[in-house]
């Protein structure tokens, strides 16, 4: 009951600051730079060549880091690996 009423005081504070819409601003900070066009081009082409890499391979031939390959591929390219092959979401 406390949680839910602090909850409704924010949104009251945050609606009272002018606010009208439930979007988040733009915040600060470093922009993404490593899941950029350049890099999501150059890990679709790999993985078109050679389907049985895994997303360490990619990276080490790529040089960029594990965690931007594995981003890319599943979240940007949208690949599943089956039977050790990358094919496309369906």
């Amino acid at each position: 009951m406390v949680r839910v009423l602090c909850q409704d005081l924010e949104c009251i504070n945050w609606f009272g600051e002018d606010r009208t819409s439930l979007d988040d601003e733009p915040k600060s900070g470093r922009p993404k730079t490593s899941t950029n066009e350049e890099n999501t081009t150059r890990v679709d082409e790999l993985i078109k060549c050679e389907k049985r890499m895994k997303i360490r391979e990619i990276a080490l031939k790529l040089e960029i880091p594990k965690s931007t390959v594995h981003e890319i591929v599943h979240d940007t390219l949208g690949y599943w690996k089956i039977s050790e092959r990358w094919v496309p979401k369906q």
